[in-house]
């Protein structure tokens, strides 16, 4: 089979980024013939595809009044990416397109292409931006479901993209146009869900549930547990406010007995730090980066794997791979955290931003013993085990790619050209 892949990224971005990566490492392994399109970048994986790349844009940065409007219209449909989409399906002539993250930076003007093209597609959602405008689901520090039922002018009112009157503006409106042309409906056959509570989530949003399937997300199975015994416990991954670092930190300061190591970096780096050191907490430490061999030394030897995510995590990979190891987590109990861990059997939940609730989840984890540690490390193995594998992944998405294939147009193969695809886009 012919698949592609597509993402706004095709370097290692973000979680999203890792899990398409492998998923066409596997499936090159199987046989198929994978390829991907995605906006330029210097970081790119280098890919004979790549001639078919389009324009990244900074969203994040103000390049002056000109040079900003033009992104904003390209965030809202991006002619580059919908032509040069058409260019690549008239030529590679695809069996199967997989979407991931193709929002804002390639737009929804890709849809028309695909759709023009007649071949099936799925999408597997790592985050909430079917629904929602504000991807994660979260604003000025907690969970934010502003939008919901077409209201898409709270967004506006109450700021939820970055905090700003004009990026919420354009995320509403951008919203509002694909919601009211049924965008993503009508192009994608089926919709994936890494997790039950993203599934749950879309519908509850309105999405339709019949083009929705359970997927769970995928993570490496060790032949063995590993070792713990560093004595701390680990956080792992983005130091941003959705993680819930800062309650985070104010509750280990006070469980001196539970050393914590921090490692990653992002925008409440200096902030998390200062904080540390105002609380006098010296047995929290702060790695910054780890290179992905080194991390995997520092997680075995970790007693615990944290997170203390205030948003809806969706699938975490931090879980997913401590589990796999046989590593008791603690997390919070929100989003797709309660479908991995089970409370009080692979590891402790949390209420999301409760500081005297994760002082005494660290106080009871730190008076366990190591044979406790090593059952909740293997009840979290098995979990692993019967749910979470590559090979049974492998199997879901192809049988979705089956079934998205058996309900597509008869003629999926007959390619418009690029000035059919002009004619066609609205």
């Amino acid at each position: 089979m012919r698949i592609l892949h597509i993402n706004k990224f095709n370097y290692l971005h973000g979680g999203a980024e890792h899990y398409m990566h492998e998923l066409m490492a596997h499936q090159t392994a199987m046989g198929h013939d994978v390829h991907v399109f995605a906006t330029r970048h210097p970081k790119n994986f280098s890919t004979p595809d790549q001639k078919y790349f389009v324009e990244r844009f900074d969203l994040d940065r103000r390049e002056g009044l000109i040079r900003d409007l033009f992104k904003a219209k390209n965030y809202v449909w991006n002619g580059e990416a919908r032509l040069s989409l058409a260019h690549m399906l008239q030529d590679l002539r695809p069996d199967m397109i997989h979407m991931h993250n193709a929002y804002n930076h390639l737009s929804s003007s890709i849809l028309t292409s695909i759709r023009l093209s007649r071949i099936p597609c799925v999408q597997t959602l790592h985050d909430y931006k079917l629904a929602s405008a504000n991807y994660a689901l979260f604003a000025h520090g907690e969970v934010c479901e502003h939008g919901k039922q077409g209201k898409y002018w709270e967004i506006v009112k109450h700021r939820c993209i970055q905090g700003r009157l004009d990026a919420s503006l354009l995320g509403a409106f951008e919203m509002w146009m694909t919601k009211t042309r049924k965008s993503y409906e009508r192009t994608v056959k089926l919709f994936l869900c890494p997790s039950q509570f993203m599934q749950r989530k879309m519908e509850e949003w309105g999405e339709p549930a019949d083009q929705l399937r359970y997927v769970p997300n995928p993570t490496y199975f060790p032949e063995q547990s590993a070792p713990r015994g560093g004595g701390y416990a680990l956080y792992a991954g983005r130091l941003s406010p959705e993680k819930g670092l800062e309650g985070f930190i104010h509750a280990a300061s006070r469980v001196p007995e539970l050393p914590i190591k921090i490692a990653g970096r992002g925008p409440e780096e200096e902030k998390l730090k200062n904080l540390a050191h105002a609380l006098r907490a010296h047995h929290i430490s702060f790695l910054g980066f780890i290179e992905p061999e080194k991390m995997k030394d520092v997680r075995d030897r970790a007693e615990a794997v944290v997170l203390p995510t205030l948003s809806y995590e969706n699938a975490s990979g931090a879980l997913l791979e401590a589990m796999a190891a046989g590593i008791p987590c603690l997390a919070t109990r929100t989003g797709g955290n309660p479908e991995l861990v089970e409370d009080q059997k692979s590891g402790l939940l949390t209420p999301p931003g409760d500081e005297q609730a994760w002082e005494m989840t660290l106080r009871k984890f730190a008076q366990t013993t190591q044979e406790e540690r090593t059952k909740m490390g293997e009840a979290g193995r098995k979990k692993i085990h019967a749910n979470h594998l590559w090979f049974d992944h492998l199997e879901r998405v192809q049988e979705c790619y089956e079934e998205a294939r058996s309900t597509s147009h008869p003629q999926k193969n007959k390619i418009d050209s690029p000035a059919e695809s002009r004619a066609g886009m609205r």
